[in-house]
């Protein structure tokens, strides 16, 4: 049986896969009690349910390719992990969309997730569709 921890960057890509899946309960126990969250816009959570309710309007789902990842530590010495890539998914009204940059900052604590920074080119898209 292979004992090797899991790295910060597969746990990082394996918390925005549950999240695609919507499995909020898996991705709480992901979290440090502390977590928290900046979105475009400053838009700033400390809950999933509260992404979730926010993302409803803008579209009926999303989905991350996974180009780039990056890890290193902060100025406090906690494991900070890179991700970007592109997003895709359907706006609200079905209709496809794909190629969205987005880049994702972690920042860890004890093996959990204690900040997710979040910059992205969806607004620039939704407004470009129109929307």
């Amino acid at each position: 049986m292979d004992s090797t921890p899991e790295s910060d960057v597969a746990f990082c890509l394996r918390y925005l896969r549950v999240m695609e899946e919507r499995d909020l309960a898996t991705a709480r126990t992901m979290l440090d009690p502390d977590f928290r969250m900046v979105f475009p816009g400053d838009k700033r959570m400390t809950e999933l349910d509260a992404l979730v309710q926010n993302s409803a309007s803008r579209y009926r789902f999303v989905k991350k390719t996974f180009d780039e990842t990056d890890s290193g530590t902060d100025r406090h010495g906690r494991p900070v992990v890179i991700i970007s890539g592109t997003l895709y998914g359907e706006w609200p009204d079905g209709t496809p969309f794909s190629g969205i940059r987005y880049c994702d900052r972690f920042v860890l604590k004890d093996g959990r997730l204690l900040e997710q920074h979040v910059w992205n080119d969806l607004g620039e898209a939704l407004r470009a569709a129109g929307r």
